[in-house]
């Protein structure tokens, strides 16, 4: 069992090594790019639930 976790530790030893990692600009870019598309779709969401809403009380609380 050992030797199976130590084997397992130098495999992903070995594949860490081969992953390319982003420079501090590149990292940067992508987490801007991530905020804002986070904000944009947060803020379409939030007007599609708006409209939904308008609709559903007009829909079926107007009839009463």
């Amino acid at each position: 069992m050992i030797a199976k976790i130590k084997e397992f530790v130098n495999d992903v030893s070995k594949e860490m090594k081969k992953v390319s990692w982003p420079s501090k600009e590149q990292l940067k870019e992508s987490t801007m790019v991530v905020c804002v598309t986070t904000v944009i779709f947060t803020g379409f969401i939030y007007i599609v639930d708006l409209i939904f809403h308008a609709l559903v009380n007009k829909l079926f609380f107007n009839l009463m």
